[in-house]
Formats: C-alpha cells, sequence, structure tokens
C-alpha cells in the first residue's frame, strides 16, 4: 500500500493462494472488515471477501524496512527487544531524549517511522512489558494508548482473562469453568488455589492480573529454535510420498540454520506434521547437527501415529542456551 497507492482503500492479504491451500499472513484493515485475520486458510478469506486482492509475500522488502524501523529504535536506547520484524520492546527508562519522557519519546518514534520509511506504527507506553504489549493493541492502526503508573490497577481489573500472557483458549476455558472471566475475578482468588488449579501458569496469572510483570527488555534474546514447513495443494497419501519431499525441506532447513548462525547450537531435531483432519504431532530426537537420515526416522515414526494423508510437513532444529562470549557458567 506504502510503494502503490492504487492499492489503498481495498481489502488487501499477502499470502498464497487459496486453491493451492494458502494462508493468509498478513492483511490489512479493509479486509479485516470482513473478519480476515493472519493464519486464516486464504479459500476461506475468498469465501469471506470475493474481491479480495492477494499479493505474494515480499521478504526482502519487509527485511529492509525492519532494518530501518529498528535503526530508529536504536536512537532512542539500546534496550530494544524485538520480538518479530514489525514488533519490539523499547525499555526508554534511562533515555535523556525529551525530557525522558517515554509518552513523547513514542510520539517522535511514531512521527520519525512516518517520515522516514513511510508506514505507520501503534505503540503502547507502559512501566512493564505486559501493559505496553496491551496498550499497543488498544488503538490500531496508527494510534497510541499510554498507562500510567496509577492507572495500571483499574485498567487492569477490567481486562478480559483472554488478554493476559500465556492464556490460550485451553486456559480460558477453564477460568471461565471458575467463574474467572475478568483479572478482577482472578484477584479473589489466593495463590495457593492458582498454583493448586494451574501449576506454575497459577502465578503468572496472580501476577498479572495486579498488572505486575518483571521481566526486563532483552535486547540480545537468543533463537530457541530454527524451522521450515511447507503445506501441500494436495494431500501426501502414504509415508513414501512424504518422504520423497524431506530432501527440499532438508536443504532449506540448512540454509536458514546457517543463515542465523544456528548450526553450532543444535541439540534436538524435530519433525511436525498436520494431518488430513488437522490433527498435528510432533516427533523430536536429541542431535547435534541436522541429519536427513534422522529426519527420515522421526517422519516415519510420526506418519505410524495416524496413518492418514498428510497436508503439512515442517522440518526443525531446537537450540541450547548459549552464554555471552567470555563468560563463564555461575556454577
Amino acid at each position: 500500500m506504502r510503494d502503490d497507492p492504487a492499492l489503498r482503500g481495498r481489502p488487501l492479504a499477502i499470502g498464497g493462494k487459496p486453491d493451492q491451500r494458502g494462508v493468509v499472513a498478513t492483511c490489512n484493515y479493509e479486509a479485516r472488515a470482513f473478519g480476515i485475520r493472519s493464519a486464516m486458510p486464504m479459500s476461506q478469506a475468498v469465501r469471506r471477501c470475493p474481491d479480495l486482492l492477494i499479493l505474494p509475500p515480499a521478504m526482502e522488502k519487509y527485511r529492509a524496512v525492519s532494518r530501518q524501523i529498528m535503526a530508529i529504535y536504536r536512537d532512542y536506547t539500546a534496550l530494544v527487544e524485538p520480538l518479530s520484524l514489525d514488533e519490539a520492546y523499547l525499555d526508554v527508562s534511562a533515555c535523556e531524549r525529551l525530557q525522558g519522557s517515554a509518552t513523547r519519546i513514542a510520539q517522535e518514534i511514531r512521527q520519525r517511522v512516518r517520515d522516514e520509511v513511510g508506514v505507520t506504527v501503534s505503540a503502547g507506553v507502559a512501566p512493564n512489558k505486559f501493559l505496553a504489549k496491551i496498550a499497543s493493541d488498544w488503538q490500531k492502526p496508527d494510534g497510541m494508548f499510554v498507562i500510567l503508573p496509577a492507572q495500571v490497577d483499574a485498567f487492569v481489573a477490567d481486562l478480559p482473562v483472554e488478554r493476559l500472557f500465556g492464556v490460550g483458549k485451553v486456559t480460558a476455558a477453564r477460568l471461565h469453568q471458575l467463574g474467572i472471566r475478568t483479572c478482577a475475578d482472578l484477584r479473589t482468588r489466593s495463590l495457593p488455589e492458582l498454583l493448586q488449579q494451574f501449576g506454575k501458569m497459577g502465578r503468572s496469572l496472580y501476577l498479572l492480573s495486579r498488572g505486575q510483570d518483571e521481566r526486563a527488555v532483552e535486547p540480545d534474546s537468543e533463537r530457541k529454535s530454527v524451522s521450515v514447513e511447507e503445506t501441500y495443494a494436495e494431500d501426501l497419501p502414504d509415508v513414501a510420498s512424504c518422504l520423497q519431499e524431506l530432501p527440499v525441506l532438508y536443504e532449506a532447513l540448512i540454509a536458514r540454520a546457517e543463515r542465523c548462525q544456528a548450526l553450532p547450537h543444535v541439540h534436538k531435531l524435530y519433525i511436525k506434521l498436520r494431518f488430513s483432519d488437522f490433527k498435528i504431532t510432533t516427533v523430536e530426537c536429541v542431535g547435534s547437527a541436522p541429519d536427513l537420515q534422522q529426519y527420515q526416522e522421526l517422519l516415519q515414526t510420526g506418519f505410524a501415529r495416524r496413518h492418514r494423508p498428510v497436508r503439512l510437513i515442517g522440518l526443525g532444529l531446537r537450540l541450547q542456551d548459549k552464554l555471552p562470549q567470555g563468560q563463564m557458567p555461575l556454577f
């Protein structure tokens, strides 16, 4: 839309073709008005909006823009924790520009991105990462929302439990069964009660429902895994046809791992299969390097769990934690 004004105002999605089991990678707000969202099958998106314009991804363009935006962020603080190409946490508590006002810093960053890059960004300003993330979503698109320390308690009390970090559909359903729908409801439960019901997750629920999040912004957060996957236009009917697809995926995985400099840090290999009934299975093993034969064995193990046609194969590497250069372990 930035590069081609003719696309503005039209429902637009980026992703694969609807007749080849493509999915929506992202879409503009005109498309979202039809209920289209990321990860939706493109065929479903087209049914919801027959006039949907579909364009293929242009990853190099996105990476270039991401580098421009991250460079602007780092003009204000070295404490930038990227979450993806287009999202990051910034800790500006030590920034002296604009009298150290986080609100004014966010305003200036948004204006600079608009002027220098030509796209809009939304911002959330808050005392911690949990609240900043929620605030950044509050007035999209092209908005900014500020949660002052004195406003945290009242703001969080009204939040639905689904907005809490780590709460998915299953946990939300369990909370609803207990009559807990908002953070105010959660606050009526003691920490021991929540630990008994939800294990370690209970502590997170207890703290987040009170707006507490002590996680620091980590500019050097480490990559935990590298993976590639492919959704096939037609289901692969048997294990032999799946095995035929592995070499191409394997080469793509090696190339991606080399770009990420991940190969010296491999400690597990895994494979993911999505079957024709949309059920998913994952099989993994310990390994210090990618190995095509090992992936073949993992695939056969996974396929044997359901013996159904396969619509998606994914290959991945799990990476071990790395110590900063020159740093010895404490214990």
